[in-house]
């Protein structure tokens, strides 16, 4: 401690005290709203891209393009636009293409052959 009636120095911040603790927040918060709208959007891309054709190999195809191109977006988005639009384009794609491998999957079960070649 310093001789009483010497000024003391300000904390240098190393190890802060009760009273100037600091606080940390995301600069581009993720809002519930967003992420919605991103589903949704995500999902009627994929809707759009997996009517174009009526057979199993051209829904899952057309579905793999339309998946990637949305991960491209969300992409971009994520970089320099709203990330929670990002995020549920993201999401909606991960579900898209997850729905389009198991009706792939189910198609070779019960057909026996391999529905993509």
């Amino acid at each position: 401690m310093p001789p009483a009636g010497t000024p003391r120095t300000p904390p240098s911040g190393l190890f802060p005290s009760a009273r100037t603790r600091p606080t940390y927040r995301e600069p581009h918060p993720v809002r519930g709203g967003a992420v919605a709208a991103g589903a949704g959007a995500g999902a009627v891309w994929l809707l759009a891209f997996g009517v174009v054709d009526s057979s199993v190999r051209g829904y899952a195809y057309w579905t793999l393009l339309a998946g990637a191109i949305a991960w491209l977006v969300a992409a971009l988005l994520a970089r320099a636009g709203d990330r929670g639009v990002a995020v549920g384009v993201a999401a909606a794609t991960g579900l898209g293409w997850s729905i389009a491998a198991v009706v792939v999957g189910v198609t070779w079960a019960t057909h026996g052959n391999w529905p993509l070649w």
